[in-house]
This record gives C-alpha cells, structure tokens and sequence, in this order.
C-alpha cells in the first residue's frame, strides 16, 4: 500500500466522509495499535465487524503491518464460527461487542472490542512512522477469506497482495470507473465484493466508494440521489428487487450512470431504459479472481463475459480435456502472471491439489462456449447454494439440522428461486417414532445459523433417496 494523494472523499459512510488522507493516517495509527497487541508479519487477525470505518482501519492497519486480515461473516455462530477460529491459526481478534458472546471459550484467542479496547488504543494511537511499515512482496498473503465447502467445513482462500489487487483492478475496469465516480455498492465489508471490488477499487483509482450497513430495495435510490453517485454493482438478488419495486415517472431521473448486475437481469433492456443506465458483468469468485466480463452494451442476459487478458480460460470434461464449442463442462483458468489468483486453501492440502489438478483452476461450475468467444454461466457443479447472495454449505446446513432431536438424518439442495439465485430446501427423516414439525425445527435452526441458512421449505420424508452405495442422490430432491 503506498500513501495516496491527500485531498478528496475516500469512502462516504453514514456518519462521515473520509477523504484520502484520513484513511491514510488512520491506518497507520491502526497499524500502531495492532503492533502495540503484539501483531507481527505473518500474522493472522480475525475481524468481526459491519460496515465502518473501523473495519476499513482494521484491513488497512493489517497490511501496514504485513498481516493476514481474517474477516468473519457477521451471521456466523456456532460451529461454523468456531471452524473458522480455529483454522485460522488467529490469535488475536477484533469484534463488535454484540458479537463477543459467540466466541466465549475460544482459547488461546485475545479479542478487542471495538467499542472498548480498541477505541481507547485508537485515541491514543500516534501514526507508525512510515520507516516501520512492513515491506510485503506480491506473493504475501494479505487475508484469509473463507467460502463455504461443498463437502466439508468452510475453506479458507489463501489471498496474496497481488490477488486481491488485481481482483480490485478488474472489477475496476469491468465498471470503467475514474478518479471522479462516487461508487455505491450495497455490501458487506467481510466478502470480496464489498471489501475488494468497491473499496479497494476506489483506493486504486482515487474515487469515493459509499458504504452502507445494508442493501434495501426500498432505499437503494434514495442513497444514489443522496449521495450523487455514478456507479454501482449489485450482487445475487438486489437487482431483481429493484426492478419489481413499483415503477415512478422519476425512475430514470437520478445520477446513476453504470451498473455492473451479476448475474444479470431477465429484462436487461427494460431496465436499463427504466432507471436511465448502461449495464455490464462479469464471472468471479474468491478463489479465482474475475477471468470473464461482460463490457457495456451486453445484450444477452444470460451471457457471464468473455476472458480478460491475462487469463486463459478453458471449458473441461471430467477428465479435463477441452470441450467443443456448445458443449457443457466445467470453467477452469491459469493465469499469464504469478500470485493473481487464490495461493490454496489455508491448511488444506488435499483441497488445494484438487482445485488445482493438472495445473489449472477448477472452478467447480459449469459452464458453455458460443462459437463468437462467449461464455455461459450453466449451473454449479458444486453441491452448495446460492441464496441472497451467499455461498452456503450443504454439509454445514446438514449438520446442524442433524442436531435437532427429531432428526435422523437430512439433505440440503438448492430449488430454484423466484428471486434468482436460489432457495434452500432441507429433506429431513425423523428418528423412529418421532416427528419433525417444520416450524419448530426452523426456530430451533434460528439459534444456531445464520438467517440466510434458513430453510425455505422443510420436506419429512420416510427415507432418503440413495444410490446403491449409499450415497444421497441430491438431484431427486431438488425437484
């Protein structure tokens, strides 16, 4: 990180504008009270917080120092929180105070409430000296960010400093975004999107990201008018709710200029004449960064892009030879240039291996290539959900649905949403002479996951359907 030019608004929050310098100076006086807890290069720091301005203080003071930032998903609980503790390796960790309750008789682990412990060290914190910042080379890791497993506990993605700036710099590109744009985008600070893809964006470019605390369909317009911005990148769902809001005569009538929609909307052109914008996408994950996008003027809603330079981009079988033109198989991609996508899966080597079998990244989604370059986005290979736009587990939903007393066993599938994305659907057996109410195992569940792990429909049935082997054969349900 190198010190940006003072002068101008860096991010927007609800409380205050912090412009270049301020983030600047914030930082190292972050990077100050980090080292003083006894943070040293290398180390891991779990981060628990929502959208403020001390989380950005927190990510940027552990670059300073030449850290591993951790940032936890604020609706963890539970085991799936405690997994991630404790693979981490963290030893010290920075949390709101309403989340202290969830990690209590974790050992070993130091915290620092950011209303208490770190307020006080902050207001007393002078900037390092920028001769004691820690020098990091490109294939340093910067964060540990973790996305839900397939057939196991979350993985954590080991992200170097070049991954996560180049991930920052092509969704830069994708929204052709300037020093001059005020970039809003509805989400949360501990995922990519909202952490790489807008504030770091901004940081590149000399632009202002806004950030706010929560998407909501009803308000999205008011903050763009609010705040004149003249970019924005929706995730998932959100673009689906904005277009069924009640349509006003002044829908168009707002500073709103590019949207970047992934996926996109069925009605592409209908939104972009509706609220007066022009629209791109792009195909991206944590692991592999934003090989594919879309640039604007894309017609085709169910196109995902083309490959950027850079990445080679291939559609593979299962044994991971090329497949024709209109032929599905699954995305796998190698970089021209070291460290610019995921470094492996943090004390995971079997996982890693897989993913990089034969020497490129699997992706684990399937995928179709038109005879003009064309990418298509067909379904997920992977056997988890995506529902309001979160990655989700089935292995963690079926463990903690296994918990309840009535349970014998359980399935969880991804049904088709009318939403986009998809809706979450759990196929239960009760215990012999027992049953299982939906309701009462959705509050039970309520506790114990977070609310996007939800169960939308609960389905009691005598048995699973299973292969000879015993293996659950998932597709049935999913009908």
């Amino acid at each position: 990180m190198k010190p940006p030019a003072a002068g101008g608004a860096a991010t927007r929050f609800e409380e205050a504008d912090y412009s270049y310098a301020d983030l600047w100076s914030r930082a190292r006086r972050a990077a100050g009270v980090l080292r003083a807890a006894g943070v040293r290069q290398g180390d891991a720091v779990l981060v628990m917080q929502e959208n403020t301005i001390q989380f950005v203080d927190a990510w940027l003071g552990c670059a300073l120092l030449g850290a591993v930032q951790v940032p936890v998903n604020t609706e963890y609980r539970g085991q799936i929180l405690q997994h991630q503790v404790g693979n981490s390796g963290a030893r010290l960790m920075l949390l709101e105070g309403q989340f202290v309750d969830r990690v209590e008789g974790a050992e070993g682990l130091r915290q620092l409430v950011v209303e208490e412990d770190w307020a006080q060290g902050f207001a007393n914190a002078v900037e390092l000296p920028e001769a004691e910042l820690a020098e990091v080379a490109e294939h340093d890791l910067v964060a540990i960010m973790y996305t839900s497993g397939t057939t196991g506990p979350s993985k954590g993605v080991r992200v170097t400093h070049a991954h996560a700036y180049m991930y920052a710099n092509l969704a830069a590109q994708a929204l052709e975004l300037t020093a001059g744009d005020v970039y809003y985008a509805p989400l949360p600070l501990f995922h990519i999107a909202g952490q790489w893809a807008l504030v770091y964006a901004c940081l590149q470019l000399g632009a202002t990201a806004v950030v706010r605390r929560r998407f909501s369909a009803g308000e999205f317009w008011t903050v763009v008018r609010e705040t004149g911005a003249t970019v924005s990148f929706l995730l998932g769902a959100m673009a689906n709710f904005l277009a069924r809001q009640p349509a006003l005569p002044n829908d168009s009538d707002n500073p709103l200029e590019r949207m970047l929609l992934v996926p996109l909307v069925a009605d592409l052109e209908d939104f972009a004449t509706r609220f007066g914008v022009r629209i791109a996408t792009c195909y991206g994950s944590t692991e592999n960064g934003v090989p594919l996008i879309a640039p604007f003027g894309v017609s085709d809603p169910k196109v995902a892009g083309r490959p950027v330079p850079g990445f080679e981009v291939r559609i593979v079988d299962d044994q991971d030879r090329e497949v024709p033109v209109g032929e599905v198989g699954e995305l796998v991609v190698r970089t021209d240039e070291p460290w610019i996508v995921m470094a492996g899966y943090h004390q995971n080597p079997e996982a890693t291996v897989s993913a990089w079998r034969n020497l490129w990244l699997h992706s684990g989604d399937a995928f179709m290539r038109d005879a003009d370059g064309n990418f298509y986005f067909v379904d997920r290979i992977k056997d988890y959900i995506r529902r309001r736009g979160e990655n989700i587990s089935s292995f963690e939903v079926e463990r903690e649905v296994n918990t309840f007393p009535a349970v014998l066993e359980s399935a969880a599938v991804a049904v088709p949403s009318p939403h986009t994305e998809d809706d979450l659907k759990v196929a239960v057996v009760p215990k012999p002479g027992m049953t299982v109410d939906p309701e009462e195992l959705r509050e039970f569940l309520r506790a114990r996951v977070p609310k996007f792990m939800l169960p939308d429909i609960v389905e009691v049935l005598d048995e699973l359907p299973k292969t000879p082997t015993g293996k659950i054969q998932k597709h049935l349900l999913r009908k």
